[in-house]
């Protein structure tokens, strides 16, 4: 009877517990798109959003509606980089006015002010210092309302000596021994930018520790397809993403987070270029 009664109790828990499981579920699938998006703009910056374009209320809405009820809640890519890519497709695309409440973001999910200045220094060689030097302003605002030291600790590697020679190790390993070629077969007036590409682009950022290989590969990719009309550049990276590591689907999710920002033409070209990778 005691043994019956055990079986009773311990089914009867279950239910209990399933049907909460539901519930929540249920209660989930039931908010509005307003209602997700309030509940992840609070959850991200610890604060209710506030009317900040009284003159285009609907606008705002609609892009609130659709970056923090709809982007935020799709798919699995890790928080940080979620982050960081919008850090760095902002940068690209000149959308330095919002920067500030994605650092913030970022921070209030563990990101570290070193994950965050490297991601924006990622950036120069690629859409170019000036863009990177709004975006740090507005990053180094957030830093000091936050009490956060700066300048933040230097996470150079390399030497005035040894720049060129670390970057194209960098380079070859990434992308093979067509660098190798690339050097050999410039023209004598072009030497230069191939010199240039090694020991700047790959030399002065690419050893910089407080990213890792993937993240400054993926981020890459993110802000050439961000800034437009660079696709052969964005599919060697898509090419370099693949070969270190990255998958197809997570340059898709790290595309998918870029939609409002970067617009829908932008984003098919890159889709294209994920797609066609083999």
């Amino acid at each position: 009877m005691k043994k019956t009664l055990k079986i009773i109790l311990s089914l009867s828990i279950l239910v209990i517990v399933f049907s909460c499981i539901a519930n929540s579920q249920n209660k989930g699938e039931s908010l509005t798109m307003t209602e997700k998006a309030k509940n992840k703009y609070n959850e991200l910056l610890k604060r209710d959003a506030s009317l900040t374009k009284p003159n285009d209320p609907d606008l705002e809405s609609i892009f609130n509606n659709f970056l923090y009820g709809e982007v935020y809640n799709h798919g699995t890519l890790d928080p940080k980089l979620r982050e960081l890519v919008t850090l760095v497709s902002l940068t690209a695309s000149q959308g330095t006015d919002m920067i500030k409440p994605h650092v913030e973001t970022a921070l209030n999910i563990g990101v570290s002010p070193i994950e965050i200045k490297e991601a924006l220094y990622q950036c120069s060689p690629y859409v170019g210092f000036p863009r990177v030097f709004a975006a740090l302003e507005k990053a180094n605002e957030v830093f000091k309302e936050k009490n956060i030291s700066l300048p933040i600790e230097s996470q150079s590697t390399v030497t005035e000596e040894t720049r060129f020679d670390k970057g194209l190790e960098i380079q070859t390993n990434t992308f093979g021994t067509r660098i190798l070629d690339a050097h050999n077969n410039a023209p004598a007036n072009q030497k230069h930018i191939q010199n240039f590409l090694s020991a700047n682009c790959f030399g002065d950022f690419y050893t910089r520790k407080g990213l890792n290989m993937k993240e400054r590969e993926l981020l890459t990719f993110i802000m050439i397809v961000s800034l437009g009309g660079a696709e052969p550049q964005a599919a060697s990276h898509a090419s370099a993403n693949i070969s270190i590591g990255n998958s197809k689907d997570m340059l898709i999710e790290a595309v998918t987070q870029c939609i409002p920002y970067i617009g829908y033409p932008r984003t098919l070209n890159a889709i294209t270029i994920i797609n066609n990778l083999k």
